[in-house]
């Protein structure tokens, strides 16, 4: 539940400004006489209710009980074991780094927070930063000039920050960037949330946060880089995995 109660805690306004829209929908539906109106009424409220639930319970399966920072699906895709440099892109939140460094003392792994991410001045990022407090060897990067050797890391994975870079030509910079830097034989991770009709369904506007597929192909493709496996981690998230 801890990255579920941030997610509250990023979002409270939002979930308190539905509850108050839902209950004031219900309030109005008695100044009618008119029963349809009465009943789209309270189906509205009841709907802006549910789908703040639904909100938060896919939140709660996508962030706290999926793969999604365990990475048990790269088993036969990377081995740690032989992974010698990585590096872990975030956007001012960090739950996986420490994990990742106590399970393979021996990976040299380069953390990297963007520079300039829409969460930077949230009021939240305090309390995740207590949650989860900042790796030491933290760096901060700008996404078109990666601070690092060309052909120097194995691994580069980067959990649901990428969409924080808003700017297409800065996407496919950024994508530019990893494949400079990234080793013949090395991959590059990607795990986002698309803007899709299951997240739609689930975040209603909050879907417009991410980006759609066709948009990560297009910047993907435009660096010259190929999605070799895309694979689902919930109905909510799916991981891409490029050389």
């Amino acid at each position: 539940m801890k990255i579920t109660k941030l997610v509250i805690l990023f979002n409270y306004q939002k979930i308190v400004l539905g509850a108050v829209v839902s209950f004031l929908l219900f309030l109005l539906s008695f100044w009618f006489n008119s029963g349809l109106l009465i009943l789209l009424l309270r189906i509205l409220s009841v709907l802006i209710v549910l789908n703040i639930f639904a909100s938060l319970m896919a939140s709660f399966i996508l962030y706290d009980k999926s793969d999604l920072y365990e990475l048990k699906s790269l088993k036969g895709i990377v081995d740690f074991g032989k992974v010698e440099n990585a590096i872990l892109i975030h956007a001012s939140f960090d739950p996986l780094s420490k994990r990742l460094e106590k399970k393979y003392p021996n990976l040299n792994l380069t953390v990297c927070d963007i520079y300039g991410n829409r969460h930077e001045h949230e009021k939240g990022i305090k309390t995740s930063k207590k949650i989860f407090p900042a790796n030491p060897k933290e760096i901060k990067i700008i996404p078109n000039k990666l601070p690092f050797e060309n052909n120097s890391q194995d691994l580069i994975l980067a959990i649901t920050a990428l969409h924080e870079i808003l700017d297409h030509e800065q996407r496919v910079l950024f994508f530019k960037e990893a494949k400079r830097v990234l080793k013949n034989n090395g991959v590059i991770i990607v795990s986002e949330q698309f803007r899709d009709v299951t997240n739609f369904l689930f975040f209603n506007i909050g879907a417009f946060h991410f980006l759609s597929q066709k948009q990560w192909k297009k910047a993907i493709s435009s660096a010259d880089l190929r999605i070799i496996s895309n694979q689902k981690i919930t109905p909510f998230a799916n991981m891409l995995i490029l050389k």
